[in-house]
């Protein structure tokens, strides 16, 4: 989302990026404290999601920042979009579209309430697209979440020279 702000910067747009807090920590921590300084018409803004503050490095609970942006961003969002289009508070243009990652939909409404069009751009790979849509068919199996306190992943490599030269991957999972 950050390189299509850029391009549509470059291409003359006032941006406003908005991110979460959480990504917004996450953001300064591996760019540096002073990564986001400088030019007015490209400024950083952020809204809280609802998660608690942490300072570790692991990997995000995605599950529960969907379910958590799901019920805290909207008004969060809602508050930022009358900021920006107070000409008392701002310094920048009045909001004319949005574009907004296809998990963050809570946008959509916004959008609506302030007349103003929106764009969903779903940043995820075409393989990762597919198991969202497919996920919920898993949990209808009760494949997913996957059971067992000592669930061993095992992760066997064949290589299939017979065929066709080249390498496969199996994963196999073992209870």
């Amino acid at each position: 989302m950050l390189n299509v702000a850029k391009l549509l910067h470059h291409k003359g747009f006032h941006i406003t990026f908005v991110n979460t807090e959480y990504n917004h920590r996450r953001l300064l921590k591996s760019r540096g404290p002073h990564s986001l300084d400088g030019l007015p018409d490209f400024r950083y803004e952020t809204i809280p999601d609802g998660l608690p503050p942490t300072d570790t490095d692991v990997t995000q609970d995605i599950p529960a920042l969907c379910q958590s942006t799901t019920k805290t961003c909207l008004p969060h969002f809602r508050d930022l979009l009358n900021k920006l289009n107070d000409t008392v508070l701002s310094t920048g243009p009045p909001v004319t579209c949005i574009v907004s990652d296809g998990c963050m939909s809570f946008t959509v409404e916004a959008a609506e309430e302030f007349g103003v069009p929106v764009v969903l751009f779903w940043t995820t790979s075409a393989c990762g697209f597919l198991g969202y849509t497919k996920y919920k068919d898993l949990v209808e199996k009760d494949l997913v979440p996957l059971k067992g306190a000592d669930l061993e992943i095992t992760v066997k490599y064949d290589t299939v020279l017979a065929n066709n030269g080249t390498n496969s991957f199996s994963l196999v999972f073992d209870e």
